[in-house]
């Protein structure tokens, strides 16, 4: 378990560690916010829409997550059409 470097940096070393997985089928993930235990993600390519992206966050992102950066409780996916809250 890597405890170096930023909460965000962290996560999106595991989020790179998955990539090529989900690259296979032409999709991805991409970071969008960090709010308190909960990483918020956006899928791309052609995880849009894809019947199997509830298991792939389950058993891929959600569980990989959480098991190597325990700060982290909820991987929550957002709508492409979502947008990020002001700063």
């Amino acid at each position: 378990m890597d405890q170096e470097g930023s909460l965000t940096d962290r996560v999106r070393r595991v989020m790179q560690r998955l990539a090529p997985a989900l690259s296979v089928d032409g999709g991805g993930v991409e970071l969008v916010r960090i709010e308190g235990d909960s990483v918020y993600f956006r899928w791309t390519g052609a995880c849009i829409g894809c019947p199997g992206t509830d298991l792939t966050l389950r058993y891929g992102l959600e569980s990989t997550i959480t098991e190597e950066i325990p700060e982290i409780k909820r991987v929550v996916p957002i709508g492409a059409e979502e947008e990020e809250p002001d700063s």
